[in-house]
């Protein structure tokens, strides 16, 4: 086979080459030329995606509005009926603390005025015991014996413990606010209103008179 047939037969093989490298070649520009129109076709997609993200944004807008017209403002109305009455509920606890603590305060002061009137109530039944004492011992029947003895005892409790005091005697100065005048009589020996006669002994606890001492007053001329 000579040269030529040889070139001329490898001759077609090499344009086949050459073909193929072209076709080979020219494929990055048609792929070049897809991923153009690629690119010149994604600003739209965008707009598509952005209409459809803002047309659901509208959406929940409108979910919420309706849900707030109905459900939700049903729960605020019912929360604050709760919260309403929490706090009447919170006022009137408070207020009835208070009350009690008033209660409490006013009990403790009042204990010892209770404490005395019930003293005094015992003290003011024994006083007819003691005008009777007083009265046997005035015309001498208590000199001695256990009754004496018991006598006086009762006379020195009353005194220690209860402060009970014995007053009224003649020659004292006649005071409104401790005798009872039952009876008057003028002297040219005074100067002044003094006792002249004590009927009925008086009883004080301190400064306060349990019962007024009943007298025969003399007034001066």
């Amino acid at each position: 086979m000579s040269t030529e047939e040889t070139n001329g037969f490898s001759a077609p093989n090499e344009d086949a080459n050459v073909a193929g490298a072209d076709s080979t070649e020219s494929a990055p520009v048609g792929q070049a030329a897809g991923q153009s129109e690629n690119n010149d076709t994604a600003p739209g997609a965008d707009d598509a995606a952005q209409a459809s993200s803002e047309a659901t944004t509208d959406d929940m807008s409108a979910f919420e509005d309706q849900v707030e017209d109905s459900d939700l403002a049903k729960a605020l109305e019912r929360i604050a009926a709760v919260e309403d009455q929490l706090a009447r509920a919170n006022a009137e606890l408070y207020n009835q603390g208070q009350e009690y603590a008033n209660y409490v305060r006013r009990s403790k002061e009042a204990i010892p005025g209770h404490k005395t009137a019930g003293q005094d109530d015992v003290i003011e039944s024994l006083i007819s015991v003691l005008d009777d004492i007083a009265a046997a011992r005035a015309h001498g029947d208590l000199q001695d014996g256990p009754f004496a003895s018991i006598a006086t005892k009762l006379e020195d409790t009353l005194k220690t413990r209860f402060e009970l005091e014995r007053y009224g005697a003649a020659g004292e100065d006649f005071d409104p606010a401790l005798h009872d005048a039952l009876m008057a009589t003028t002297s040219a020996d005074v100067d002044h209103p003094v006792i002249g006669q004590v009927l009925t002994s008086g009883y004080r606890r301190g400064d306060r008179v349990v019962r007024a001492a009943k007298v025969l007053v003399n007034n001066p001329e």
